[in-house]
């Protein structure tokens, strides 16, 4: 392709991605995607072209093809698993990243990529009131980041037993810590670190679905009865099920004095924090290790973003760092090379979406939005407990609202199936779009509210909708 002909595809594309989100504001398309398991696959040749086609018969398989097979997570009834923004600014960004091709491998071999990126770290660290102490770089996801997280834990514990034997060689086992209502990519990123998932504990919770100190503490002083070594604990502010806020301060005071690693999950609260009317749920975050904010969710960065910040990023390059011969360049000394950040050797320019969205939407209107959600979610729960014979199951601390729909005479196994099934009718009529999810071993219902798109309206229509899946079989 010319850079004639991908500027008009480049047109025909961006006037394209704008009348799909036009058509999302409208309602018009079913949330759900509307195939069946192989129907699209179905639809795709067996074996690629072997001569050139065009832009136009490209877009025309992904109307014909692609489309039924997409869930519309930016549709403004979107309500399901959490919020996936996308803002169209953030879409240029990444745009211009693909566009301009480069991969930061050193900071010499794309000095902007490094640069840019540390600079969009220090405005969100402002914007979240983090303190001066924490470093930042960008990761992929939050997954990767809890691995790299628990890989310096480990290496802290065990004084850089990976340099050597690694934890074959170790005294004793080490353990992790996380609340029973942690994010399954805490256990798959220590089992990933070498852990092994029966030395991760999974610490009771509370009446409100947070990690209990105690429990912790109790855990930790039988493990090293049994002759363990107690090694990190991960807290979590925003719960997948019921964004449930961990208490980060008494959490931070049992991993001090055991010398634990404080790993912090804010990955979908975290951009709630540019709101200081919410930051006493991050008290005491000070003295976590390392932190995770995901961009990518309720803030509105393009997929993938995800922000790290350690503490101590000395200790993060002495794990991670790799310098081989041909990457080596006479200011490495002056500069940071985030290749030592993280598991990747190169990067994207992924701070290019991020500071699209900062500057085409400024922190004033994202915040607004951000509250524009948390007000709608505390209407949604409000309207639905007075409702006869709904139930709001989990205190609504950011935008999800957990709901049990419970008619009268239903045992607790009938209401899990009444559960399931209105849930599935829902999806299935294309109105909304929500999640079932398992608490204390019953089924509820996650009501995610924070699309872009997603106003007081669309927040109304759902509440119809709920009225009449559950009044009918």
């Amino acid at each position: 392709m010319t850079p004639e002909e991908f500027r008009r595809a480049g047109h025909a594309l961006i006037e394209a991605i704008a009348a799909y989100r036009e058509e999302l504001g409208t309602g018009a398309l079913p949330v759900q995607a509307t195939v069946r398991p192989g129907e699209i696959r179905a639809r795709l040749p067996r074996e690629a072209p072997e001569q050139p086609e065009t832009a136009d018969a490209i877009w025309a398989d992904v109307e014909t093809v692609l489309k039924p097979g997409i869930t519309h997570w930016q549709h403004p009834s979107f309500f399901g698993y959490f919020p996936a923004n996308a803002a169209l600014g953030s879409v240029l960004g990444d745009l211009l990243s693909s566009g301009l091709g480069v991969i930061g491998l050193s900071w010499q071999s794309a000095p902007a990529l490094t640069e840019l990126e540390m600079t969009v770290l220090a405005w969100m660290q402002q914007l979240l009131g983090l303190d001066a102490a924490f470093s930042g770089v960008i990761q992929d996801t939050a997954s990767t980041a809890s691995l790299v997280a628990l890989l310096c834990a480990r290496e802290r514990t065990t004084d850089y037993l990976g340099a050597g034997g690694g934890l074959q060689t170790a005294p004793a086992p080490l353990v992790v810590y996380t609340s029973a209502q942690a994010h399954s990519s805490i256990e798959k990123a220590a089992v990933l670190a070498g852990f092994g998932r029966h030395h991760v504990r999974s610490v009771p919770t509370d009446g409100q679905f947070a990690l209990d100190p105690a429990a912790l503490a109790t855990l930790i002083a039988a493990d090293r009865r049994a002759g363990l070594v107690p090694c990190a604990v991960v807290a979590t502010t925003g719960t997948t099920a019921t964004t449930a806020m961990d208490p980060i301060a008494s959490i931070a005071d049992i991993a001090r004095r055991e010398r634990l690693w404080l790993h912090v999950d804010s990955a979908m609260a975290g951009a709630g924090m540019m709101l200081p009317e919410l930051r006493h749920h991050w008290a005491g975050i000070g003295q976590a290790d390392s932190i995770i904010v995901n961009a990518h969710k309720w803030l509105g960065a393009v997929f993938d973003c995800t922000l790290y910040y350690v503490r101590d990023p000395e200790h993060l390059v002495r794990v991670m760092s790799t310098n081989p011969s041909y990457l080596q360049s006479a200011v490495d000394g002056d500069v940071v090379n985030y290749r030592d950040w993280g598991v990747p050797l190169g990067r994207r320019f992924r701070a290019l979406k991020l500071w699209y969205l900062l500057r085409l939407e400024g922190a004033e209107r994202l915040r607004a939005r951000l509250r524009r959600d948390l007000a709608n979610a505390q209407w949604l729960a409000r309207t639905l407990a007075a409702l006869p014979h709904w139930e709001i199951v989990a205190p609504v601390a950011l935008q999800t609202v957990c709901v049990r729909h419970a008619p009268p005479g239903l045992d607790a196994a009938e209401v899990d199936a009444h559960t399931q099934a209105w849930a599935a009718r829902l999806n299935a009529s294309g109105a909304a779009y929500v999640t079932p999810a398992r608490v204390d071993g019953r089924w509820m219902v996650r009501l995610s509210v924070g699309a872009e798109l997603t106003e007081r309206v669309h927040v109304e229509a759902l509440v119809a909708s709920l009225t009449d899946v559950t009044r009918r079989p």
